[in-house]
This record gives C-alpha cells, sequence and structure tokens, in this order.
C-alpha cells in the first residue's frame, strides 16, 4: 500500500507587532511663550503706571517704558543665546561666580557704589546693576555643584550645615553690604530647598522649620504688644506693618495707598490706563506696587490672569526639573524655580500688606533693567536643560505573516 502524505493548508498568524523607539529632541516653547506673555503685558502695565510721573520727571511719558522695552530685548535675545549652551558648563564657572559675587558685593561699600532711593545696592563698572542679582544665580549654579561634589557626605548633619552655611553667606553678605534682607531671604530659600530636595530625613526640616515660625511669632507678638516705637529701621517697618492705620500718612502711606487701588478696581477695573492711585499718590508705581496699579485698573479678573501666567511658567519650570536628565540639572531648575515663586509672593504678599514691607519687585513685570535681565538669564538656563531632556517615542511596525508548515 503506498504511503501518502496529507498536508495541513497553511495558515495565516495574527500580525505580531514590534515597538521600535526612536528619541525626540525636546525644546520647551511653552515656558518660552509664557515669559514672552508676562514680559509685553509688564511693559503694557509699565507704560500705564509710569506714564505720569515719567512725564512730569523727564518730560517723556515713555522714558521708563523706552528703557525697559530695550533691556527686555535684550534679555529675551540673551536667554536664547543661553538656552542654546550647554548647562554642563556651568560647573566650570560655578565657583568663579560665587566668589565673584561676593568681591562685588564688597565693592558696593567702595566709591564704585551707588546710592538711590535712600539705599546703596547698586554698583557701576561701566554699566549700573546690582550684584546681589547676581549673588541669586552663584547661589543656584553652585549649590548643586557642591551636593554633586560631597556625594554621601551630604547624607550627614555636619555636611548639611556645611552646605548651608556656604550657601547663606552670600545671604548675609548681601544683607551687610548692600542692605539688602529680601534678597538675603531669597537666597536663603533658595539654599534650604535645593539641600532639602537631596538630603535623605525631612525630619531635621520640619523641626528646623516649625522652630523658625514659632520664632518669628512670638517674637511679633512681643512687638505689637510691647513696642510701640523704635529707632530701627527694620523693626520700625514691622510695626508700621502691625498697625497700619496709626502710620498711613508716613511709614505705611504706599501700602495704604496701595490698598486703597485693590479696593476701587472692583472685579474687572477702571480700565487700562485709568488708575487715579498712580497719579503721584503711589510712590514709585512702576517698581514694586505695580500690581496695585494691575488691580486698580484690570481689577481682579486681570489680577487673576496674571497669576495664571506665573502659574504656567512655574509649572513649566517644574516640569523641567521632574523630567531633566541630571541631578545638576535637576536641583538647578529648582533653585530657579524657587526664586521665581519666593518673588512673586513676596511682591503680592506686601502689596496685600500681608507681610511688611521688603522691596522685592514682581518678575518681568516691575521696572528694573538688572531684574530682567538676570531673571531671564535663569530662563536661559532652564531652556538650556529642557534642551537635554530626551523622551522615547513608541512606533509600531508589523512584523508581517507568520508562516506554519505542517
Amino acid at each position: 500500500m503506498a504511503n501518502t502524505a496529507v498536508s495541513r493548508p497553511r495558515t495565516k498568524a495574527k500580525p505580531r507587532q514590534r515597538a521600535r523607539r526612536r528619541r525626540v529632541d525636546y525644546y520647551d516653547y511653552n515656558l518660552l511663550a509664557s515669559v514672552i506673555l508676562l514680559t509685553c503685558f509688564g511693559l503694557v502695565m509699565l507704560y500705564s503706571a509710569s506714564s505720569y510721573e515719567a512725564q512730569v520727571k523727564f518730560g517723556d511719558d515713555m522714558a521708563y517704558f523706552g528703557k525697559q522695552a530695550g533691556v527686555s530685548i535684550a534679555a529675551i535675545l540673551i536667554a536664547v543665546i543661553f538656552s542654546r549652551i550647554d548647562y554642563h558648563h556651568l560647573m566650570k564657572v560655578a565657583a568663579f561666580t560665587f566668589g565673584a559675587s561676593y568681591i562685588l558685593m564688597l565693592l558696593v561699600m567702595t566709591p564704585l557704589g551707588v546710592e538711590a532711593n535712600g539705599a546703596r545696592r547698586w554698583l557701576k563698572l561701566g554699566v549700573q546693576f546690582q550684584p546681589s542679582e547676581l549673588a541669586k544665580i552663584a547661589v543656584i549654579i553652585f549649590i548643586p555643584y557642591m551636593i554633586l561634589k560631597m556625594g554621601r557626605k551630604l547624607n550627614t548633619v555636619k555636611g548639611v550645615i556645611i552646605l548651608l552655611l556656604i550657601g547663606c553667606s552670600q545671604g548675609v553678605f548681601a544683607k551687610v553690604f548692600t542692605d539688602n534682607l529680601s534678597t538675603a531671604l531669597i537666597i536663603a530659600g533658595i539654599s534650604v530647598v535645593m539641600i532639602f530636595l537631596v538630603y535623605p530625613k525631612m525630619k531635621p526640616f520640619l523641626i528646623a522649620g516649625g522652630v523658625g515660625i514659632g520664632a518669628v511669632a512670638l517674637f511679633l507678638l512681643y512687638l505689637s504688644v510691647a513696642v510701640k516705637s523704635s529707632d530701627s529701621f527694620r523693626i520700625g517697618r514691622i510695626l508700621t506693618w502691625l498697625h497700619p492705620e496709626e502710620s498711613a500718612s508716613d511709614g505705611a502711606y504706599q501700602v495704604m495707598q496701595g490698598l486703597y487701588a485693590i479696593g476701587s478696581g472692583g472685579f474687572f477695573g477702571k480700565g487700562l490706563g485709568n488708575s487715579v492711585q498712580k497719579i503721584s499718590t503711589i510712590p514709585e508705581a512702576q517698581n514694586d506696587m505695580i500690581f496695585s496699579v494691575i488691580c486698580e485698573e484690570l481689577g481682579v479678573f486681570g489680577a487673576v490672569l496674571l497669576l495664571l501666567l506665573f502659574g504656567y511658567m512655574l509649572y513649566r519650570l517644574f516640569f523641567i526639573a521632574q523630567n531633566a536628565p541630571d541631578l545638576y540639572g535637576s536641583l538647578i531648575v529648582s533653585g530657579i524655580f524657587v526664586h521665581m515663586a519666593l518673588q512673586v509672593i513676596l511682591n503680592i504678599c506686601v502689596v496685600l500688606n500681608i507681610i511688611p514691607t521688603t522691596g522685592v519687585t514682581l518678575p518681568f513685570v516691575s521696572y528694573g533693567g538688572t531684574s530682567v535681565l538676570f531673571l531671564m538669564a535663569e530662563i536661559g538656563i532652564a531652556l538650556s536643560v529642557s534642551r537635554r531632556i530626551r523622551f522615547r517615542q513608541d512606533t509600531e511596525e508589523n512584523s508581517g505573516e507568520q508562516k506554519i508548515a505542517g
């Protein structure tokens, strides 16, 4: 009997999908766009807040606006240029920048220092600028560098104390040599948060924070009950803050006028350019108190829109910090985030009289060339970190038919 071969029919298998990953370059255009929007908004409000004073003082209602617009355009270009530079190069100049900021703040006490509005905080070396602004960037790039250098030593209490002393020393110099307490507090805040992010234990920071808050509360209680007047400038500011109505025509004049402006703005405001309080009533309305003019002219609606813009900018910084390719980049952007957030919070709290007057500007909105330049430099550094982020994108391919032979 002849053998016959029986073959099974060929069947088509289900297509097997194979995932292929490719790296996708990234650049945070959303952060750049949010900062440009904030800058443009700030220029519009700056012109509105400063036009009257500029006309009276300089005979040109665009005097403040013109200077700020020119600096802002240059600052945006600087941010774009910085974003093209690998942020790892900052590690090579971190120590030099940190040391240079000490020297520049010392020079403020020499004839090179410039006094304005009763404060000696500026330095004139061809151009006039505030060395304390450089100190903020110096801390932001140097503390992460030291964290990487110290390695496991940072896990000890001694290592944390040494690093805190290094960071806060810049704040001490800012207070002693430029009489800028607000900058000293911001520098200390940046240092503490960056160290907190890498230190494995949270308890010591919570205890220190609780003790600090308790001490401040007791001090304020003592001042409000036992002290009515003081020759100290700082204590005088705190007393003015605790009892603003008693010095409404003196120390609390600026804050009270700002509160009147905010209250009169209502929900939608009086309209752009229609502020009454800015006309010689709020001193230096284009500087620290510009938020009160925004509230008067654009109302609560405009103020909330501005806060949403700030919130989105901070969200983009948080996103970059979370996705940075290494610890150094993550810590740098975290320091920038803390700096921006502290300035926004402190400025608005001062305008609302929640805290005593500090002299902190509103980022990208208040008048001040030095502030805009250094803030934009920080944004450029954050964008540089964002360029190093690599996402993996999955693509699917069919592997074709799989044949099964009998």
